[in-house]
């Protein structure tokens, strides 16, 4: 064996304590952390609209969506995100996919913009159908106006519980009020549809 064969030895092992040392593979992924975070757009890192469902599961908040709307959970975070979302030019889809888990920490996938807007106008459909839907039931007279008043109590309650959990701080004056305006709006309706279908007949 040569003399320099234990010189060899002992540089491979110093090079291999370097790598093993404490803290090695933290600092690289620190790196890593840090040089990630700084490639996420500003406006990406601020969003705070979905903060109130840190830990919640896609399963439980599309199961509570399905038992109360016609929405999905995806629906709904990617229809926020695209009113949140909007410049001048448009909707940022590119922007609301690439991020999405950031966004809403029930979304667990990335998205094509494709994907985002095949979600958002299946949202704006099924908004508008179940608008239609209500809005019949309404005109019908198949409800009594006190019928009308609770079943607008109960869907309010879901609406206003909704963006509650997006970050919007109601207060109780803000609530009574917006209570007592759809009361107005849906009193009008009653009477003018009462109105057209006495026309009708």
């Amino acid at each position: 064996m040569s003399d320099d064969a234990p010189a060899a030895e002992d540089g491979r092992r110093a090079a291999d304590d370097r790598t093993d040392a404490p803290g090695a593979d933290s600092a690289a992924d620190d790196d890593a952390a840090a040089s990630d975070a700084d490639s996420v757009p500003a406006d990406v890192r601020k969003y705070e609209r979905f903060k109130k469902m840190d830990g919640a599961e896609y399963d439980r908040v599309n199961s509570f969506l399905r038992d109360r709307t016609y929405i999905t959970a995806r629906e709904w975070a990617i229809a926020r995100l695209c009113v949140d979302f909007r410049t001048e030019t448009g909707v940022e889809m590119t922007k609301i996919g690439e991020n999405l888990p950031r966004l809403v920490p029930f979304m667990t996938d990335t998205y094509t913009p494709q994907a985002v807007n095949q979600a958002r106008t299946s949202f704006e459909d099924k908004v508008q159908k179940a608008g239609a839907t209500f809005l019949y039931g309404a005109m019908s007279g198949f409800f009594t106006a006190e019928e009308l008043d609770e079943l607008m109590y109960e869907v309010t309650e879901v609406a206003k519980f909704l963006l509650e959990v997006e970050g919007v701080d109601l207060s109780v004056a803000e609530e009574l009020d917006a209570e007592d305006r759809v009361s107005e709006v849906m009193r009008e309706v009653r009477e003018s549809s009462a109105e057209l279908r006495d026309d009708l007949d």
